[in-house]
This record gives C-alpha cells, structure tokens and sequence, in this order.
C-alpha cells in the first residue's frame, strides 16, 4: 500500500517532469525561429495539435489571438499562454525561457563574431535559403488556423473588411479593436436571436 508521503513525491516529480518536457519542447521550437513567430506557430500545430492531440487548432488560433493583441512579442506570449495552460505561471515561465535561450545563444555568437559574419558569401546564401524556406513553414501554420476562424459567412465578411482596411493603411490595433468589436456583437445578435427561437 502507498503511503501518503509517496504518493506526495509522486504528485510532485509529475509537474517536473511535465515542466521539463515543455522546456525541452519549447527549446526545440527556440533553435527554428526562422520568419518569426509564425513558424513557431507551425511547429505547436503539429505537435501539439496533430501529433500529441493537447490542444485543438481553435484553441492555439485562440491563444494565437491574444498573443498577437498584448504588448511584447507574439510568440513570447503565445508561449507562456500555453505553458500557463499546461502548468500554470511555471508553466509559462519555462515555455518563454526555452523558446528564448537558443536564439539568444545564437545572437550572442553572431555579436561576438559579427564583422566576419557580416561580410561572410556564406552566411548571406545561407539566409537567402534560410529566407525562401520559411514561406512554406509560415503557410502551413497560417492554413489550419484559416480553417477555424473562418467559420462562419460573417467571419469572412469581416476578414475581407480587414484585409480592405489594412491595405488601405489602418493600422493592427485600430484592426484587432475593431475585430474584437464586431464579434462581441456577432455573438450577442445571434445569442439573442436564439432566445427569441
């Protein structure tokens, strides 16, 4: 029979290993940060959403969302958003720090060395490849979430307002405002067109 004090330790060494898993994880992501945000994006939806089945594409759209309308960077966000569904605040805190660390170890090598990287025919071909892979990487992150959001006729009315406005210059905020605006509104004329059916 378990005493209480194992089973204890067992609870315990649960949200470690879970916590060290995300690390790892999100240390995996870190060293593909490649076109921003949105290629960290692809990977979370494969392994996250069709591989491991942890979180839906609404879900990761959702926390996409919110990731993109708070101050800071996107993915450092979207990265302690999931990670503080997964394992509350420590969660998140490991999910940041492991998205962040290779990267920075990487820019730290680039700063030490960055006169010969800079003139370097290697380096910039490299980049130019680097460059050219990311469109597919970004688009297949970009495609799945397409899915979810536009699921309604409305949400493509709107979509397309937002793609008129926006190449009409109004800026992202005056957008994500205005997209947080309509939807309240969606939702409360069909909530009160289903209590009046």
């Amino acid at each position: 029979m378990e005493t209480p004090k194992e089973s204890a330790k067992e609870s315990a060494a649960q949200p470690r290993e879970r916590l060290g898993a995300l690390l790892l994880q999100f240390l995996k992501f870190g060293c593909f940060t490649f076109g921003g945000g949105w290629s960290i994006v692809s990977q979370m939806q494969r392994v996250y959403v069709e591989e491991r089945k942890t979180i839906s594409n609404e879900d990761l759209l959702d926390l996409t969302s919110v990731g993109r309308s708070l101050p800071g960077t996107m993915i450092a966000n979207i990265a302690f958003l999931f990670g503080y569904r997964q394992a509350g605040v420590p969660g998140g805190l490991v999910c940041v720090t492991g998205m962040v660390l290779p990267p920075l170890a990487l820019l730290s090598v680039i700063t030490l060395f960055y006169t010969a990287f800079r003139d370097s025919y290697w380096v910039a071909a490299a980049m130019n490849g680097i460059r050219a892979a990311v469109v597919p990487i970004i688009l297949c992150a970009a495609l799945p979430l397409t899915k979810s959001a536009l699921v309604r006729r409305s949400a493509f009315v709107l979509a397309a307002l937002a793609l008129g406005a926006y190449l009409l210059g109004v800026g992202c905020v005056w957008l994500v405002i205005a997209g947080a605006v309509c939807g309240l509104l969606l939702c409360a004329a069909r909530r009160e067109r289903g209590r009046k059916a």
